[in-house]
Parts: structure tokens; sequence; C-alpha cells
């Protein structure tokens, strides 16, 4: 008999309501380790936590992307949901997509040139193949008032309404015991997280839909409301710098090559790092202004920083996160233990 590990974080931990649903975190080598199926150990999740729960299955070895076109160590390779110990045979698991990284392929994504730098012959993740899933536009999987959505970054009750966002740095902050922000989400990342980059098979979108420079949400001024009083769980500014450092390091342009979220615009700001502001465009502006970034009149940093530097005072750079508080990720997290 074997033993399979589940990071498990109880429905209702953290601020304001807290997390809407439980959420259960799963490494692949656990599951390839037990000798049970992918299925079968996310049903036995299911089962064992009872109540709403959404299920995300970890490759730690491959790479995928942020919302702005940042590579990251560490995957979601599967999502799944479930509720009253069951999980729904149709609609309730959705696998994402591996991505063969050709010279084609980064021709058509620029951003993943920072894969062939930093990370090449790993597997690349990020949503499933549209032609796989049944549920139309989102990325989501539900069973009951279990909601997983946007490629397993955010989690829903669907009869409370409550919703939780789970940034996929603050995820794998989780999956390697480190330390995460919990705090409310915020009018900054509200709309930083519409500056998307242009994706096949995206967490979001399945189709290269908005490049980098535009803004997916498109609702002015609004757009800074949609998710700002959500709890959320995020990674260290410092670790989210460091990533934005290396993409910068790779020759990304902020607005050409990634997204131009508040946040990498600040990091490119304090780096002397160019930033293509002829390429954000009018409505990227106008959301990005809303929340004091106004891109037609941003002024070089006084003094360049360097990359030690700006880790280091990422908490001063990077703007996001209303009443943050930096917690170690066992505080907030259960590991069970499942006999297989």
């Amino acid at each position: 008999m074997g033993e399979l590990t589940v990071r498990f974080i109880k429905q209702g931990t953290g601020p304001k309501q807290g997390a809407p649903i439980n959420i259960a975190l799963i490494d692949k080598r656990d599951v390839e380790a037990s000798g049970k199926s992918l299925e079968d150990v996310i049903h036995m999740v299911a089962k064992v936590v009872g109540g709403p729960v959404g299920i995300n299955v970890f490759d730690m070895d491959a790479v995928t992307t942020t919302s702005d076109g940042l590579v990251v160590e560490g995957a979601i390779i599967t999502m799944a949901a479930g509720d009253i110990g069951k999980v729904h045979k149709e609609f309730g698991i959705l696998h994402m997509e591996e991505m063969e990284v050709t010279h084609e392929l980064i021709k058509e994504e620029p951003h993943l040139v920072q894969w062939e730098k930093y990370y090449k012959g790993k597997k690349l993740f990020r949503g499933p193949d549209p032609n796989k899933k049944l549920i139309p536009v989102h990325n989501v999987v539900m069973t009951g008032k279990a909601v997983n959505n946007n490629s397993a970054t955010e989690m829903m009750n669907a009869v409370t309404m409550e919703e939780i966002l789970l940034p996929i740095l603050g995820q794998l902050q989780i999956m390697k015991d480190e330390p995460i922000v919990f705090g409310l989400t915020g009018e900054v990342i509200s709309v930083g997280i519409g500056m998307t980059v242009a994706e096949k098979y995206g967490r979001v979108f399945p189709t290269r839909q908005f490049r980098a420079g535009d803004t997916a949400h498109g609702s002015g001024e609004y757009a800074k409301t949609l998710k700002a009083n959500i709890p959320c769980i995020v990674a260290p500014k410092s670790v989210l710098a460091g990533y934005i450092i290396q993409a910068l390091d790779a020759g990304m342009i902020p607005g050409l090559h990634i997204g131009c979220s508040p946040a990498v615009l600040a990091v490119a700001n304090a780096k002397g790092a160019k930033i293509a502001l002829d390429k954000i465009t009018e409505k990227a502006k106008i959301e990005l202004k809303s929340v004091g970034v106004d891109v037609d009149h941003m002024k070089p940093a006084v003094s360049l920083m360097t990359n030690k530097e700006i880790i280091e005072k990422a908490d001063d750079i990077i703007p996001g996160v209303v009443d943050p508080v930096l917690i170690s990720s066992s505080n907030i997290v259960t590991k069970l233990t499942l006999s297989i």
C-alpha cells in the first residue's frame, strides 16, 4: 500500500470570506509513485474531501507562462472540480495540452524566447486544447458547487458566488513549501491580469486574441473593479520581480513581447529596460491610468537599480495586493497523506 501527499487548503481560509471552496494541490510525481491513474487519484481526493473542492495537478519539472508572458518553472497539467465526494464525469476533469516548442512557435509567440534561453528541453503547458473540452469559451471544470476556472488559476463557489484568485506563481510557492502572500486582489492586479500576451492554447484564451500591449478586458476604468474585492494567494513580490528581470534579461520588451501589466512596467522602469510605449493600445492606457500608471507621461527612474536591488526592494517597486500578509505556506496548507 502506497501513500499520496495532498496540499490542502480548507474552505474559508484567508481574508474576507477566504477560500470559497476547498483547494487540493497534487504533484504528478506523487501520483506516479502511487501506481494509480491520475483520474483515480482525483476521484479519491474528491471523496476524502467530501465538500466542494478544486483540484490542481502539477508537473514541477515542466514550465508554463503567466498571463503577461513570463515563462516560469512548474506547470499545472490537469485541473478538476469535485463535490459531495464525486467528480462530474463530463465536466469535472480537464487536461492541459503539452505544447511542442518549435522555431515557428517562438516566431509567432516571441515571449517563448525565454523558454529557449532558460528552459530548453522542458515540457511546456498552458491551457487545454479547445477541441478536447466540452464547455465552450471558458477553460473551466465544474462539479456541484465547485468551479475551477481559467486553467486552474481562479476558483469559485457556484452557490455563494464567492471567488478566489490563484495566480500560478502563488500556487507554485505552495508546491515548493515556500512563503506566500495572502490578501485582497485590489485594483492594480485587476487591471494587470488583463494585460495578456497572444498564445495558442493559452490559459484563458484558446487562440491568439490579445497581443502584448493590449488589454483583454477592454472595459476602461471599470477594469480595476473586476477582481478588486476578492481574496488572492500570490507569490512574494521578490519572486515576481525575479521572473520579470529574467524576462527582461532575455531581451523581452514590455508592450511588444510581454504584457504591459503594472508590475512588469514598474520593474522595467526601475531597471532602465526598454518599454514599447508606442505599442501600448489606447484601451490599455486607459486601464493603466485608472490605477495610477500614466504611460503617456511615464518618466524614467531617477537612478537605475541593479537586479539585486530590485528584488530586495520589490515590495516598494511593484504595486498590487490590498492588505497583504506574508506567511509561510504551511500556515494555511495542511498536508494530507492518503493511503493508496
